[in-house]
């Protein structure tokens, strides 16, 4: 598989484990210049902005090691613009989930909730 396809298999994953927790998928891949959200979803009481890391099993680093300070800089001006146009009533959050797959098959999803905030606290693993 390739890259771009891992990535999408990986986010697709994701949105499955999301929807069938209650959420529903709101948009994919949502970007503005210098920044994308993977995914936003929404239930009765949140916006998630997530972002999504597929690795390989024994990949050096996590996932979470990819979503930098920087990274997450990125996101929160994506998610401001974001917000900036679509009013909500719902609180927004920043989530990570890392994928783990191998050939094209998914092994594990780790999903953190309130993974960083826009205060610049930073991971808060």
């Amino acid at each position: 598989m390739k890259t771009t396809e891992i990535e999408r298999k990986g986010e697709s994953t994701v949105c499955d484990w999301l929807t069938a927790r209650g959420y529903e998928i709101v948009r994919r891949n949502f970007c503005i210049r210098g920044g994308e959200i993977d995914i936003i979803a929404e239930d009765s009481e949140y916006l998630a902005f997530v972002e999504v890391k597929t690795r390989k099993p024994g990949a050096l680093g996590t996932g979470y090691d990819a979503v930098t300070g920087q990274k997450q800089a990125r996101l929160i001006q994506a998610a401001a613009a974001w917000c900036a146009e679509h009013s909500t009533d719902q609180q927004p959050r920043f989530d990570v989930a890392c994928v783990v797959m191998k050939n094209g098959v998914v092994l594990s999803v780790d999903y953190v909730e309130h993974a960083f905030d826009a205060t610049g606290s930073y991971f808060i693993f």
